[in-house]
């Protein structure tokens, strides 16, 4: 493949990517993150492409290997398109079933379908299901839709244009204007307003400057930004690409955690793909605008989530976080201006930039923009990855798309925050998710870990495990 040299070339061959897919009639979707993948879902994989074969169909059913889909309690999940059809908990024994009833004959295997734990019906199609009917899946909606090692997967559903738009129409100060006017805020800790950031880092002094994708995840329970980069790497790329447009920097790191290895494959494949493509490296679509980036892995400290520390850690050093008298902004990588953000802050740029701030805006709450992606983890029905419109009940969320609470026990609390965070007692639970809402309660947003707390558990357990927690992680 040559690379793409312009706008024009992206778009062109965008088309040839969408026709490519187009011809694609009949698909079977797999989740392959790393729950489903640890339940067998790549043997799933390999019973479809066998069974396939031999039936000689294989030409006319393609098998998709996808990222999480987000109900990692009920995986291994298969989607049959067209149609939707939803099945859960699927095992290689299932496939050939699935093959005769479904794809063939589009009839339903019932036993296969997901029962909602509330009204104990099933549900068949894949966006009826309670648990994604509920949702607004802005972030983690392509998950389980394109292979997540294809760049043309990818930019079939537009992906890079934000980029190109980007590179050909606006200067790095309005690129920062956009993301100010969409009131985006940090995903990854106290909800900095993003568009601010940037433009710190902006009028920082020095020529040199780097951008950071911090995607060490290490609140228990938490697993979104693992997800995300795991499902759709080129997201996250293509948002890191724009912020380094913006303050002008020309080298960018991802700091990814060891245990993370999915993770870390994938967006390797990202990195290759989009050098090959001409979407990373020098002169990116004939613009001028040269950026690239490496892959710095940690080795799991909590605190090493920390900025400072992190770069610390980059650096070679010991993972120590330093006094933030000197922001990263002005004083960061190697002591040069440095701009970190949160994988889930990364990917949500594109989305703001091709479709504008007013329409990143009309979603969520005045003062807090946009979708969050929560793990809803612990003593509930429906665990996995929830994405939501910032602004929704405490209630809705743990109720109507996680289910309720296992063996109609009754809800003590939801510790939000990670270990920094706090427990909302079970009389808060009409409170609206946003950033103040869950700071006057005396809890934080933090990355989006949520674990749900039933009747049975006891609070002091769960004061001590999380000091505890903290006191272990906190050097580097």
């Amino acid at each position: 493949m040559r690379k793409i040299k312009n706008p024009a070339e992206l778009e062109s061959f965008r088309e040839s990517c969408i026709k490519e897919k187009s011809q694609e009639t009949t698909w079977v979707a797999v989740c392959c993150g790393t729950g489903c993948s640890a339940s067998g879902a790549h043997q799933v994989v390999s019973s479809f492409k066998k069974a396939l074969q031999e039936k000689n169909i294989d030409a006319k059913i393609t098998t998709r290997i996808t990222g999480c889909h987000g109900f990692c309690e009920q995986g291994p999940l298969v989607v049959v398109h067209p149609g939707n059809y939803f099945y859960c908990q699927v095992t290689p024994d299932d496939v050939e079933e699935i093959i005769e009833k479904t794809i063939l004959k589009k009839e339903v295997v019932e036993r296969l379908q997901y029962t909602d734990p509330v009204s104990n019906e099933k549900v068949l199609l894949e966006n009826e299901v309670p648990f994604y009917k509920n949702q607004h899946r802005l972030l983690m909606g392509n998950n389980g839709i394109i292979d997540p090692t294809s760049i043309k997967d990818y930019i079939a559903i537009n992906g890079y244009r934000a980029l190109s738009k980007v590179l050909q129409g606006k200067s790095p100060w309005e690129v920062i204007e956009e993301i100010k006017a969409s009131g985006l805020r940090g995903r990854g800790g106290a909800g900095f307003p993003t568009g601010l950031k940037w433009e710190s880092c902006y009028h920082a002094p020095e020529e040199t400057r780097y951008v950071i994708c911090n995607a060490d995840e290490g609140d228990p329970g938490c697993f979104q930004d693992r997800s995300i980069l795991e499902g759709n790497p080129h997201s996250v790329l293509e948002g890191m690409i724009i912020g380094a447009y913006a303050i002008s920097a020309d080298k960018g790191y991802i700091y990814v955690r060891n245990e993370y290895p999915l993770a870390v494959k994938n967006f390797s494949t990202a990195l290759e793909q989009a050098r090959e493509y001409g979407l990373l490296g020098n002169n990116i679509l004939g613009s001028g605008f040269s950026f690239d980036v490496k892959i710095s892995r940690g080795g799991g400290a909590f605190v090493c989530g920390e900025s400072s520390a992190l770069i610390a850690s980059i650096e070679g050093k010991a993972g120590e976080p330093r006094d933030k008298y000197i922001h990263a902004t002005e004083k960061g990588l190697w002591d040069k201006p440095t701009l970190m953000n949160n994988v889930k802050t990364w990917a949500s740029v594109p989305y703001i930039m091709d479709k504008g701030a007013d329409w990143f805006a009309q979603i969520g709450t005045e003062k807090s923009k946009g979708t969050m992606v929560f793990s809803l983890t612990g003593k509930v029905n429906n665990t996995g990855l929830v994405e939501v419109p910032m602004g929704i009940s405490l209630r809705k969320l743990v109720f109507d798309i996680g289910g309720g609470i296992p063996e109609g026990k009754n809800i003590k609390g939801v510790q939000t925050g990670g270990p920094s965070g706090g427990c909302i007692p079970e009389k808060h639970l009409d409170l609206p998710l946003d950033y103040e809402k869950l700071t006057e309660a005396g809890s934080m947003m933090g990355s989006g870990g949520m674990i749900v707390m039933d009747e049975s558990t006891c609070m002091v357990d769960v004061a001590r495990y999380f000091l505890s927690f903290t006191q272990e992680e906190s050097c580097g």
